[in-house]
């Protein structure tokens, strides 16, 4: 679900909570919230063997952790129903953090919780469809531009770079709104073309710090230092991403589309044909921010 980070943003907008307390707030959060394979290994559903596989089978298909486990047979439906209720909706838990710490009464969670999903027609369920909805409706009304071209290709693209955010490095973040720029100087950045019908250029740029942090996640290392490794492991999530909505464009929508390889660059100005947008992504490690330019 993508109601966590939409969320954060909310509360940023409504000026309820300031950018560091949300910081604060999203590191506890991805430290208490449980997964769907942890769930699942704990009520001895799933070995560890098969948590994996499922993991490493959503690097290729676009699809939820609990879709692919009912899939290979390692869940049953009213399995994986059992598991999702034992966690707590996303928004729901950055408010009971919010309460805990004293940031929020509880009273004032309520009313602005309410104003949220009243906003954004958010209802308590989780289908797939109707999230989908949800998302494309907050983009739509808020995140994006509407003078970006092929706007609904670019819609579909950034759902599904959220999607790979939280599969591949965690749920912790908060989109903030995307700018337009003349040019984009760059500190430690990976970019990647996509041709075809729909061509694309596509970057990943942040500090350093945060590049450590991000590709430690990714690649589930501990990096210290910026080195070849980091970099290929920023370049490996970009290309994978590109990849899949390749696939789904593909599979779709009939339109092929062609993978450029990855170019890094540090400290220097991205090169873009065409107007750059930029989408500041805040996390608890840090802010990375996602670029791209329709070509």
């Amino acid at each position: 679900m993508m109601h966590t980070q939409f969320f954060g943003n909310f509360l940023l907008n409504k000026r309820v909570i300031t950018p560091d307390q949300l910081v604060e707030v999203l590191k506890i959060q991805n430290s208490t919230h449980k997964k769907i394979g942890t769930l699942a290994i704990h009520a001895g559903y799933m070995s560890a063997h098969e948590v994996e596989d499922v993991c490493t089978m959503q690097t290729h298909c676009d699809k939820r952790f609990g879709e692919l486990a009912i899939e290979l047979g390692y869940l049953t439906k009213s399995q994986l129903d059992e598991l999702l209720e034992m966690q707590l909706p996303d928004y729901m838990l950055i408010g009971q953090i919010l309460t805990e710490k004293g940031i929020l009464t509880r009273i004032q969670f309520e009313n602005i919780l309410f104003e949220y999903k009243n906003t954004y027609e958010i209802s308590d369920l989780d289908l797939l469809d109707e999230q989908k909805e949800m998302v494309d409706k907050v983009l739509e009304n808020y995140y994006l531009l509407e003078d970006i071209p092929n706007f609904q290709d670019i819609l579909f693209y950034i759902r599904l770079f959220f999607n790979s955010l939280i599969r591949f490095i965690g749920d912790d973040f908060t989109p903030l709104k995307v700018i337009t720029l003349p040019e984009v100087p760059t500190n430690y950045s990976v970019s990647q073309d996509i041709k075809g019908p729909l061509s694309l250029l596509s970057a990943l740029d942040m500090d350093t710090d945060t590049a450590l942090a991000f590709s430690s996640r990714y690649a589930d290392k501990d990096f210290q230092e910026a080195n070849e490794f980091v970099q290929a492991s920023i370049a490996d999530f970009l290309n994978l991403h590109n990849g899949l909505f390749a696939v789904n464009m593909s599979n779709d929508f009939s339109v092929e589309l062609h993978l450029e390889p990855p170019i890094l660059q540090e400290d220097s100005i991205l090169d873009t044909e065409a107007t750059a947008y930029l989408l500041p992504i805040m996390y608890s490690f840090g802010t990375i921010n996602f670029i791209f330019s329709v070509l």
